[in-house]
């Protein structure tokens, strides 16, 4: 099969576009014919050498569509899609023809989607959804406010905390295209300035936020802490700027703040798949709608793929087969 991989860490010209042993199904493993791969900035930060665990030849790539060839007989010709914290860090990734996974990480992908739109959902809408519905329980009728609502993490959580009946506050440095189905989604945005609080605080009868869901962390965390209500719920999955954060313990007690890290790299392929099974029903629904897609690239051009999303992109950069 035809894959990229890299043998030594550095930037997109490290990687080889290279012929390898196409996998073979076993008792527990099926094999995928990928159809498309997204790549993901966290793809562009291991080919870097940014992960200590990555283990070395390596295929890299995170999120995948494609159609089952090798495995159970119920899953043959099955369409499929799926993410995972340990493909492409410890054993092979997307970003190649063919892959092999458990048989616990197959996932039915909706009907609804094609392929390069599955394949762009996995990262931002498995972090979205663990930190939404899994840890802070978001409720119908719950404000929300999104902190970085414009890019893809925080666009997934828009879409998902609409979809659950939330009121999507969004805190950004600048407005969000209405084009977007973050942008069209969501009730009111603040900007990220040194009025954030205050404003956010007016749209919210002075309470704040039930939930505050902070995807850029790091220079946004103090920000974070001060937008939610009492005994609200603050979700962090970055650190931007700075690792090490400040902030004042007697008004976060006072507050009775709960505080909660989220990791869906923690997630290997297998524990992903019920996440984007429960996203399903979401596309199938229309409830949710895939990203924006901003450029195809060949796998022969994985180089180019990986440069665009270093790059900055905007939209998600896909690869397809």
């Amino acid at each position: 099969m035809k894959a990229i991989q890299f043998k030594s860490p550095g930037s997109p010209d490290v990687l080889d576009y290279v012929d390898l042993p196409t996998p073979h199904a076993d008792a527990d493993n099926a094999v995928v014919r990928v159809m498309a791969a997204s790549v993901n900035p966290s793809d562009v930060k291991n080919v870097s050498g940014h992960f200590e665990h990555t283990t070395l030849p390596r295929i890299p790539g995170r999120d995948f569509s494609g159609v089952v060839v090798d495995g159970p007989q119920a899953w043959l010709g099955a369409e499929v899609w799926g993410t995972g914290g340990d493909i492409g860090f410890t054993r092979d990734g997307t970003h190649a023809e063919f892959i092999k996974i458990p048989l616990a990480a197959l996932s039915r992908k909706p009907g609804t989607l094609s392929h390069a739109a599955a394949s762009a959902i996995g990262v931002n809408f498995v972090v979205a959804w663990l930190g939404t519905v899994e840890y802070a329980h978001l409720q119908a009728g719950e404000t929300i406010a999104v902190i970085g609502a414009g890019g893809g993490v925080g666009g997934a959580v828009v879409q998902i905390a609409k979809a659950r009946g939330a009121r999507v506050i969004a805190v950004d440095r600048h407005p969000l295209d209405r084009a977007t189905p973050a942008g069209r989604l969501i009730d009111d945005y603040v900007p990220f300035d040194e009025h954030v609080t205050n404003r956010l605080r007016a749209l919210t009868g002075g309470d704040g936020a039930d939930v505050v869901y902070d995807t850029v962390g790091g220079v946004a965390f103090e920000t974070a802490l001060s937008l939610v209500k009492r005994r609200g719920r603050v979700l962090e999955i970055s650190g931007t700027g700075k690792r090490r954060v400040e902030f004042d313990l007697i008004d976060f007690y006072h507050n009775e703040t709960q505080l909660l890290g989220v990791d869906s790299a923690k997630l290997g392929v297998a524990e992903s798949a019920p996440l984007m099974t429960a996203l399903v029903e979401g596309f199938e629904s229309g409830k949710l709608t895939g990203p924006a897609i901003a450029e195809e690239f060949p796998l022969e051009r994985a180089r180019d793929a990986y440069q665009a999303v270093a790059a900055g992109t905007r939209g998600r950069v896909v690869i397809r087969m």
